[in-house]
């Protein structure tokens, strides 16, 4: 097998881990308080975080200042995009909250041109204004479809693109476990203090289950991750990140018996297209910087 399929592969396998995990949190929703939830599930990710990054020698407790608070500004970040993706994740369904955060392609690209004024051609700009209009379509503004969980998985995108445009002001001295780290024991500290205010509840055998496969998930969901940074070209392997809406697709109608009506799906299909084609084209120009470097 060729070091590109095994990375689509591996890719297809991170996305499926993080989706099913998502779905055992969805169906742990009023069950079990939030901070619950996310206190236990980070206390097993972030423990298994720190023995993978020591085992793997890519632990650093000493980092520079300046990326300290670029690690700091990354935890908070993740911590508003579980708060804002997981309240959304309980009130809508879960293809719809997936696709919306098929945009990140289209927003990491947006926040490179106006916070680091990164170059970005007619064509992706072209993209990133046909992919808003797919957001457009899945939120419905002005009508009933658009409400307080639709505007929380749009705040759900923009703490994510902010967590991804902090990551790469990280220098490389920073491995990428220690970054991981940083935000997973994020999380897991501010659930930890928001449930000391909430009533935790009794774990039934069904919320256990769920509970731990969340946690399993989230695990397989890293381990992948890490792996399929290691294998492939990244312009061949990275479009494979949407099989996870497919898979949202189909989860929500089984489990949940969620299908989204015609015109999100129409929205999606124009997302994922114009993600699609701005993943492609910032790959052709990657190409063409590599090849005028070296002559």
């Amino acid at each position: 097998m060729s070091d590109n399929s095994r990375g689509a592969l591996l890719m297809i396998a991170s996305m499926s881990a993080f989706t099913f995990g998502d779905l055992c949190v969805k169906g742990l929703g009023g069950h079990l308080p939030l901070s619950q939830i996310l206190t236990i599930r980070g206390l097993v990710a972030t423990t298994f975080i720190l023995l993978l990054a020591w085992r793997m020698g890519a632990l650093r407790w000493q980092i520079p200042r300046r990326d300290a608070g670029l690690v700091a500004l990354r935890a908070v970040a993740e911590i508003g995009a579980a708060l804002f993706f997981f309240y959304a994740l309980f009130n809508m369904p879960i293809a719809n909250v997936s696709a919306l955060l098929q945009m990140l392609p289209l927003t990491i690209t947006l926040g490179s041109a106006l916070f680091f004024r990164e170059p970005v051609g007619w064509r992706r700009w072209l993209a990133i204004g046909v992919g808003f209009c797919g957001m457009l379509l899945i939120v419905r503004p002005g009508t009933e479809g658009f409400n307080i969980f639709s505007l929380s998985a749009l705040a759900s995108v923009a703490c994510v693109t902010v967590r991804d445009l902090t990551t790469r002001r990280i220098s490389a001295a920073v491995p990428s476990l220690t970054v991981t780290l940083g935000s997973s024991a994020g999380v897991m500290l501010f659930a930890a203090v928001w449930s000391l205010f909430q009533d935790w509840q009794p774990i039934e055998p069904r919320s256990g289950m769920l509970l731990a496969g969340a946690s399993l998930f989230i695990i397989g969901g890293y381990i992948f991750s890490v792996l399929v940074m290691r294998v492939g070209e990244v312009g061949f392997v990275a479009p494979f990140r949407y099989t996870s809406l497919v898979l949202a697709l189909l989860l929500g109608y089984v489990f949940f018996g969620e299908w989204p009506k015609p015109i999100a799906l129409t929205g999606a299909a124009i997302i994922m297209a114009t993600g699609l084609f701005t993943l492609w084209r910032e790959m052709q120009l990657k190409r063409r910087q590599a090849k005028a470097r070296r002559t």
